[in-house]
């Protein structure tokens, strides 16, 4: 019988398919992984509820994992408790950051309510001069920033909590 963290291992290089220096590891969407006499059971959950990628991830997970040589396998959505970007590893912070988006910072942004927007810093300089150019990215949980130093636009994922 595999071992769990081998599991784990195998779901390392399982990337998302929006952000693929990130693994579903990093992301946080892996809950669970469950081994047992009757077969392997992963829970994941998804960024959003209406996230479009997770049937990829599901079918990436199977893929690998059939791979690997397991044959019982089911994998299950949970929606609760629902992601937050604190399910981020700190290396997929990292990874983030190296790919030219922004990470989450620790706070949501609540400049609608507010009126004092978050300050998000530009992954390639680290300056904090940077504003935002729309609420929505290249996908919903992220949004399109510019920075005020580089002139260099880049994505910010949203932190959701």
């Amino acid at each position: 019988m595999v071992k769990e963290s081998q599991i784990w291992n195998w779901l390392e290089s399982v990337s998302d398919p929006e952000v693929p220096v990130l693994s579903v590891v990093d992301l946080g969407v892996v809950r669970k992984v469950e081994v047992s006499e009757s077969g392997t059971k992963i829970t994941i959950t998804p960024t959003y509820s209406g996230c479009p990628a997770m049937q990829v991830i599901e079918e990436d997970i199977r893929r690998k994992l059939l791979q690997e040589g397991l044959s019982n396998l089911e994998v299950v959505t949970a929606l609760s408790p629902a992601w937050t970007t604190d399910w981020l590893s700190e290396n997929g912070r990292r990874k983030l950051k190296e790919y030219g988006i922004a990470p989450p910072e620790n706070e949501v942004d609540k400049s609608l309510l507010f009126s004092k927007p978050i300050v998000v810093p530009c992954p390639n300089c680290n300056s904090k001069e940077t504003k935002m150019v729309s609420e929505f990215g290249s996908t919903a949980c992220k949004a399109h920033y510019q920075c005020l130093s580089c002139k260099e636009p880049f994505d910010y994922f949203k932190c959701l909590r």
